[in-house]
């Protein structure tokens, strides 16, 4: 019977995973030696608490506060703008449809 042989793998921290079951075969596989030098992983270092980046005074709340309500009505007046662009287009195609209608009932009347 055939049996799958699975090599011994290193893994990342050097330490080498055994067999499952250990082969009793002189064919085993054996891992490859590595023959460069590798860089030890750095350490981490303790992370440390920054400080928020930006730090409000009283002065500079009122001037985002004032800034952000500028922007939303700037926003707010972009936005009825195209609405009442899009009720006024809407109505002139309204106003065209109802003269075009009488105008081909006349013409259907005449005949």
């Amino acid at each position: 019977m055939l049996r799958p042989r699975i090599p011994v793998n290193p893994l990342p921290t050097s330490l080498v995973a055994p067999l499952d079951r250990p082969t009793t075969t002189t064919s085993a596989i054996e891992p490859a030696a590595c023959h460069h030098d590798h860089a030890p992983a750095p350490v981490p270092a303790t992370p440390h608490v920054q400080a928020p980046a930006v730090r409000l005074t009283p002065a500079g709340l009122v001037t985002v506060v004032a800034g952000s309500a500028g922007l939303v009505l700037v926003v707010g007046t972009v936005l009825v703008s195209m609405l009442l662009a899009v009720a006024v287009s809407a109505a002139s195609i309204a106003v065209c449809a109802v003269v075009l209608r009488s105008l081909l009932n006349g013409q259907h009347k005449r005949r």
